[in-house]
């Protein structure tokens, strides 16, 4: 067991640095090539914000193990909401002015919709797969649109534009994306092989610690950056990479889980689980979206999330315990 704890502590750390390494060579490699910051920030670093679950998913699937998958897609994005947004907004309250952000609110919940309708019935095959990396292309593609759409200046551009490294030459920007690109499979391998034994040490399915400590791990760049970006007042980058990532996780670690290797969803994932995502999902977007003026997440809000966040995981560990005993 310790062994598997240790395998699952370094999958985790190189899994941060790698995709630390991805999204600022990515980045800079864009910016030297002359996309725009919005560009950049609402595909490249979305991308990159969602690279671990990502590559994780994709492990687990060719190793035979679907359901980490599918349990990293939700229990990330649960985690995003609940521990990350909650977290960032008791250190600082959040404002939100961006109307990119207000047109992004109503994708991530029909995105949501979408891919529970998907998975209603029990299953994930290879068409709901291809169904939902069509509509991560489509949505990327939309993304970039919106980037290039002549109109007013947004906040959200200012922030990105302040967190893509802008003195990386492009030789070293390519390197560190390469770099990013072989470190994060491996440590994605390292990190899978440690949590799937775990798993069968403690009696617990793959979806299970995909759900808990899968979830939180893959979720600690976004953390890191979020709590980075509250301290420097960017409150739209915070909600911003939140958004994208959930999206990118839905379409992108579900779909690349389910091409690879159709799998069955258990019931409890998607009633308990799934819909305790969507919950959290309607509740960010009745509190940032701002009806009538900015969107605002106080502390109180914050604390009503982290406190949720708390007791889904004492839950989830509370009903596989009982069913084992």
């Amino acid at each position: 067991m310790l062994l598997s704890l240790g395998l699952i502590a370094i999958g985790f750390v190189f899994l941060v640095w790698g995709a630390d390494r991805f999204i600022a060579g990515a980045a800079a490699t864009a910016r030297n090539l002359g996309v725009s910051p919005l560009i950049i920030g609402l595909t490249v670093i979305g991308f990159g914000t969602s690279a671990p679950e990502m590559v994780v998913s994709g492990v687990a699937a060719l190793r035979g193990n679907p359901g980490l998958a599918v349990g990293n897609a939700i229990g990330s994005n649960i985690a995003n909401i609940a521990l990350i947004l909650g977290v960032t907004a008791c250190i600082y309250p959040l404002q939100v002015h961006s109307n990119t952000l207000k047109r992004e609110y109503p994708i991530l919940l029909v995105v949501t919709l979408t891919a529970l309708f998907l998975m209603v019935d029990g299953a994930l095959g290879r068409f709901d797969g291809g169904f939902l990396l069509f509509g991560l292309l489509a949505m990327t593609t939309w993304m970039a649109l919106i980037g290039m759409q002549r109109g007013g200046p947004d906040p959200i551009a200012a922030e990105f534009a302040s967190e893509i490294p802008s003195d990386m030459s492009t030789p070293v920007a390519m390197g560190w994306l390469g770099l990013g690109m072989i470190v994060l499979p491996a440590s994605s391998h390292i990190l899978v092989l440690g949590a799937v034994d775990v798993a069968n040490r403690m009696g617990v399915s793959d979806a299970v610690i995909g759900l808990t400590i899968v979830a939180i791990g893959t979720s600690l760049p976004e953390l890191a950056a979020g709590i980075a970006s509250v301290l420097k007042r960017e409150h739209e980058l915070v909600i911003g990479n939140i958004i994208g990532s959930n999206m990118f996780n839905l379409m992108g670690v579900l779909g690349i889980a389910a091409t690879i290797r159709p799998t069955d969803v258990p019931d409890e994932l998607i009633y308990r689980d799934y819909f305790i995502m969507l919950f959290l999902s309607m509740m960010m977007f009745l509190m940032a979206y701002g009806f009538r003026g900015p969107g605002r997440i106080s502390r109180r809000s914050g604390i009503i999330l982290v406190t949720m966040f708390v007791a889904y995981q004492s839950l989830v560990f509370y009903t596989e315990v009982s069913r084992s005993a």
